[in-house]
């Protein structure tokens, strides 16, 4: 049998703007996940600082760098513990800050996510893009690709880290409420067309009037769901993966007859459309004051 690696997704709520106290919590949840013998445990979006900011002034003061203070905090955890986390936070990066999350392990931060897509949603109405490609980096066994919240809702960010060789796709997020949809299909959809694992974490709990839907899940690569988390209370979710089955792309059912590639079967001269871009024009980003600037464009 293929060696199985177990995972995990914490879904939690989450104190608007007090670091410390989400950190404490982040940290007291790996504990228990490496006590379980998770190697890697996700945590939601913006789970170091919460999301819902009224303006950059608000949120500008809890960025830091990556590596910073709370990397530097998980990392020493994650030495101690042997094992990796995702967690999200806002990355500072001189006077711009972005809304990012970071892969942390025994030797540091192995690797850092900024969101690429962007809602005009809380947070995301004053971080900037994402500037820098999909990635698919190593977690110990596992290869790891990241996206953020809204990424997931495009199929692309999941394909591109499929091509890259990801194992498992890690959607740290915030779906509140109206998300139901998105909660419900999203990560067996992605997971299924691109025969991987992929795992939500989402939170729960109210903020600025903004109710979070929880609903976290962990899928197979052939779109069953592994684990579900409920919609209204904390939860933590386990599963074992087998990195050899995601990077299993050819499917044989019967040989000959029944057989389909997921990556091979792809016909990219005939996907052209997809490159080309879409005016924009009047942004809402624009039309509510928030910047985008072409040059750190998605």
């Amino acid at each position: 049998m293929p060696p199985q690696i177990k995972v995990a997704s914490v879904q939690m709520d989450v104190t608007l703007g007090e670091k410390d106290k989400n950190l404490a919590r982040i940290l007291e949840s790996l504990e228990e996940t490496a006590r379980e013998g998770a190697v890697l445990t996700v945590f939601p979006e913006c789970a170091v600082t919460g999301y819902c900011f009224e303006s950059a002034d608000e949120a500008r003061p809890l960025a830091e760098p990556i590596p910073g203070p709370s990397t530097r905090r998980l990392a020493e955890a994650c030495r101690d513990l042997k094992a990796f986390a995702i967690v999200g936070l806002i990355e500072a990066d001189g006077p711009r800050f972005f809304n990012a999350c970071a892969l942390v392990g025994p030797d540091g931060v192995a690797a850092k996510y900024r969101k690429i897509h962007l809602p005009l949603l809380g947070l995301d109405r004053f971080a900037e893009p994402g500037n820098e490609p999909f990635a698919v980096h190593q977690a110990g066994p596992l290869r790891i690709g990241m996206s953020i919240c809204y990424d997931g809702s495009f199929p692309e960010s999941a394909r591109v880290l499929a091509l890259q060789g990801a194992d498992l796709i890690a959607l740290p997020t915030n779906w509140p409420t109206g998300s139901e949809p998105t909660a419900c299909f999203v990560a067996n959809t992605r997971a299924l067309e691109n025969h991987v694992y992929y795992m939500s974490a989402n939170r729960v709990g109210i903020e600025r009037g903004f109710r979070f839907i929880g609903g976290s899940r962990i899928c197979h690569p052939d779109g069953r769901t592994l684990a579900e988390a409920p919609s209204d209370r904390d939860a933590v979710l386990y599963a074992d993966v087998e990195p050899e089955v995601a990077r299993r792309k050819h499917l044989v059912r019967i040989p000959g007859t029944r057989e389909v590639h997921r990556l091979a079967d792809r016909r990219p001269e005939m996907y052209g459309k997809i490159l080309e871009p879409v005016d924009h024009s009047p942004s809402p980003r624009s039309r509510h004051g928030a910047s985008r600037p072409e040059s750190t464009g998605p």
